[in-house]
């Protein structure tokens, strides 16, 4: 059976295309040797369980080491209550052990022991009976919640300074926060760990990092080695500009291209099956993306991406880097400054979600918008926009959690209603830009009957109060989108949210205007 791109559950070397998991955590052996208690995290889907299984089955292979990879992730059940969680923690080391190491290091029964210390004197029960020093790595760690999380944390604490004859030797806490965002896990309340740290024999944390663009041109390669089908130069570049490199993300765009696509491997993969295939995505919104938007309305996470939605600059503070260090450990933030959402693929879904809020408000049919030779109808749709917006706008945005970008998400719902499944939208926002930049990509036939692309630039800008009026900025910025697209008009929409403003109707006008080289624009004041 051919291997295939993986998007559910660890890699197989012998049934997935996969970067060598060792490779992923080049540290994690050595700590192992230190006998070491460190910490892994990564966001979700990134291949932290097949490098940590790989690490446990290769240190047991070596002859020297009871390794164990588990995971906590089904004690999340049990809340508060840490009984339940030790039960149910010892219950996933004995069945992934019976499946996972020979009987001569399995553990025994463990004895019986008071709730809140059964985990420590399982674990000194194993280490004193097993031949070799035991190495145990946790995943999914941080599903265990409450006073169960702080329990286990302090019962691993416990026993350290016995290993590793009458403890393990080397642990390892895996799952998507280090181990200071523990507290949070633990309730929301920081107070509720007290001021020392359960964990505080931690001797690293270790994160593990997205594809490299050589890692995706290798895990590319390996379909074309065993199938012959090649990936474009532009094809590649395409993917890793689109996903960064988040692994799942680059395995499943090639899935999608490969599977659901099906491209016949005797022609090569090609940007546009790229874009056809990261659209398809979109619209699925597969498990992974999911379990990401399911994040968007955390205050937390909130308080990170309004800024960045809506251009503006993040209120800093300790708060504030508490928050960005959440959301980039949950893989929504780019690793690196400035704060930016990790990759176009997420910029693309958390707009078009937080926007989809509005989406079923709105009754325009698309057909209506489409002119007779089949291009779009942008007046039209301005038009008709406006009308929304002066009968619904600012109900509808009143009531959107995020707040400061909400006239925006409006407009971009409205374009979604009617672009979505003949055109495409691109958008481009960012901490500090002071606006939103849209190009709406529509396909039609030409004059001659060939394919063509109709393009057309918006950008939306917000007055705030006590913001000067921000007209001759936004047609300056707008000036250098149309002239970085190679466009000579534009749509400028500048949503007012000052109380001087007025009502909606009465402010909600078309106007000609000019950008500072001469530039055509449509601006719409809303």
């Amino acid at each position: 059976m051919p291997r295939r791109f993986n998007t559910a559950g660890p890699c197989r070397p012998d049934w997935d295309y996969m970067i060598p998991a060792e490779r992923r955590l080049p540290e994690a052996p050595g700590l192992v040797e230190q006998r070491a208690y460190f910490v892994v995290h990564a966001p979700r889907q990134t291949g932290k369980t097949t490098a940590l299984r790989a690490l446990a089955e290769r240190l047991t292979a070596s002859g020297r080491w009871a390794a164990l990879h588990f995971s906590c992730e089904a004690g999340e059940a049990a809340g508060d209550d840490y009984g339940a969680a030790e039960r149910i923690l010892l219950s996933a080391v004995r069945a992934r052990a019976e499946l996972a190491l020979p009987p001569a290091l399995q553990p025994p029964d463990f004895p019986d022991a008071p709730e809140g210390h059964r985990v420590e004197v399982a674990l000194r029960a194993w280490a004193r009976a097993c031949p070799r020093p035991l190495a145990l790595f946790f995943d999914e760690i941080d599903a265990l919640r409450g006073q169960s999380l702080v329990s286990v944390l302090r019962q691993l604490r416990a026993g350290f300074s016995d290993r590793p004859g009458d403890y393990p030797a080397a642990v390892a806490l895996c799952g998507l926060r280090d181990v200071r965002e523990y507290k949070a896990a633990s309730g929301g309340d920081p107070s509720r760990l007290g001021t020392a740290s359960p964990f505080n024999v931690k001797l690293k944390s270790l994160k593990l990092g997205d594809f490299d663009p050589g890692e995706v041109r290798e895990l590319y390669a390996q379909h074309t080695a065993e199938t012959g089908q090649i990936f474009t130069e532009e094809a590649i570049e395409r993917a890793i500009a689109l996903t960064a490199g988040q692994p799942w993300l680059v395995n499943a765009l090639a899935r999608e291209i490969v599977e659901e696509l099906a491209v016949p491997a005797s022609e090569p993969i090609t940007v546009a099956h790229v874009e056809e295939a990261k659209e398809r995505l979109i619209l699925a919104r597969a498990t992974h993306l999911d379990s990401l938007v399911a994040r968007l309305h955390e205050p937390r996470v909130r308080r990170v991406l309004e800024p960045i939605l809506s251009g503006t600059l993040a209120i800093v503070g300790d708060a504030y880097q508490d928050d960005l260090q959440y959301a980039r450990d949950l893989g929504l933030i780019a690793p690196t400054n400035p704060a930016r959402v990790a990759n176009p693929i997420y910029r693309e879904v958390i707009a078009r979600v937080l926007a989809g809020d509005v989406e079923p408000t709105i009754l325009a049919e698309p057909r209506s918008f489409v002119l007779p030779d089949g291009r779009l109808d942008l007046p039209r749709l301005l038009q008709e926009f406006a009308a929304f917006w002066r009968e619904h706008g600012e109900a509808l945005s009143g009531n959107l959690g995020y707040h400061e970008v909400a006239p925006q998400l409006v407009l971009m719902a409205f374009l979604q209603r009617v672009v979505n499944g003949g055109g495409l939208i691109e958008r481009e926002y960012g901490l500090g830009r002071g606006r939103i930049d849209l190009l709406v990509r529509w396909p039609y036939r030409g004059e001659d009957g060939l394919r063509a692309v109709q393009r057309a630039a918006l950008e939306l800008k917000v007055w705030r109060e006590g913001e000067r009026d921000p007209t001759q900025k936004g047609l300056a910025q707008l000036d250098g989108y149309l002239a970085q697209l190679g466009l000579d008009e534009g749509v400028l929409v500048l949503f007012d949210r000052r109380s001087a403003a007025g009502d909606v109707e009465a402010r909600t006008r078309f106007e000609e205007a000019r950008t500072p080289s001469g530039r055509r624009v449509t601006l719409l004041r809303a």
